[in-house]
């Protein structure tokens, strides 16, 4: 990241008056993310605020205000929340709560797979997040480890690029991130089904995938990631996922398989998927010993 894009806030530096940064969070092409406190709200909070190169770049303003949108429209435990969106100014961003907590990612890195007794509760927790936000009509297209903070209960994070079910379906280039994404997003106009909410669905399969392996569900070589080739930059496209590891219940097994099925209209929903897993999560035992890493993954 060039030194430009960034807007090297010191530690005190205010990003808004009675909004002042504690430290970077780090971020990405787009957003730089601190960890802010908020003097009305009198608390901790996270403030994503577009780079200096995008700050007044019509489109991501665009973007910014209609995340600020779905933050103030959804109310679920399981789902951020936002707080307060500043889009004119030197530096637009949307404010929402601070969580506690690693990523599923990061868990993974540190610890490897995951037993059961944290998969199967974590995956009811966040399919049952997308059957709400399916039905608000909205798509999230970027569930993947990095987007799941493994607190009690999980959470799932950044609608950066969430879309209607309307904006969805007019998708014509790939959206999302490469490894998580759909057939469909990769591609839309190799399919007749639109992007929709079957593309959440899959990305929670690849999840759950790479949760239980501990690798992705679709390797691909390194240098593929810049292809124009879309069957090598995305080898889910022709590619059957990787085979599970032995010993996971069959139904387990058959459930992860049909989320990543390549046809949008044979994956089950969100809420199929939390009906299919509710037994699994019933058949666990009652008294789950706390390990290094917790029922759910905390330190």
């Amino acid at each position: 990241m060039s030194e430009a894009a960034s807007w090297q806030f010191e530690e005190g530096a205010e990003i808004v008056p009675g909004r002042s940064v504690l430290r970077d969070l780090g971020g990405g092409t787009r957003y730089e993310v601190f960890l802010v406190w908020d003097a009305h709200m009198f608390s901790i909070c996270v403030a994503k605020v577009l780079r200096p190169d995008q700050a007044a770049d019509e489109r991501a303003l665009r973007d910014l205000e209609r995340e600020a949108q779905v933050l103030e429209r959804l109310q679920h435990p399981v789902i951020v929340r936002g707080f307060d969106a500043v889009l004119e100014g030197p530096h637009p961003h949307v404010m929402i709560e601070h969580l506690e907590g690693p990523s599923l990612r990061r868990l993974i890195r540190r610890g490897g797979p995951l037993p059961l007794q944290q998969l199967l509760p974590l995956a009811l927790h966040v399919a049952g997040a997308l059957q709400y936000l399916h039905n608000e009509s909205i798509v999230h297209l970027d569930v993947k480890p990095d987007n799941i903070i493994m607190g009690v209960p999980p959470r799932l994070i950044d609608l950066s690029i969430a879309r209607s079910f309307e904006r969805a379906s007019e998708l014509k280039v790939p959206i999302g991130t490469d490894a998580y994404m759909a057939p469909e997003q990769c591609d839309p106009q190799r399919f007749d089904e639109p992007v929709g909410p079957a593309a959440d669905v899959w990305g929670l399969g690849a999840t759950m995938h790479r949760s239980v392996s501990d690798s992705r569900p679709f390797p691909r070589k390194k240098a593929a990631r810049d292809s124009d080739v879309p069957e090598e930059r995305f080898p889910q496209l022709v590619n059957p996922p990787e085979p599970l590891p032995r010993g996971l219940p069959e139904e387990l097994a058959a459930l992860i398989g049909s989320m990543l099925d390549a046809e949008p209209g044979a994956r089950p929903t969100a809420g199929e998927v939390a009906e299919r897993l509710e037994p699994l999560v019933a058949e666990l035992p009652r008294k789950v010993p706390f390990g290094k890493r917790g029922v759910l993954g905390i330190r």
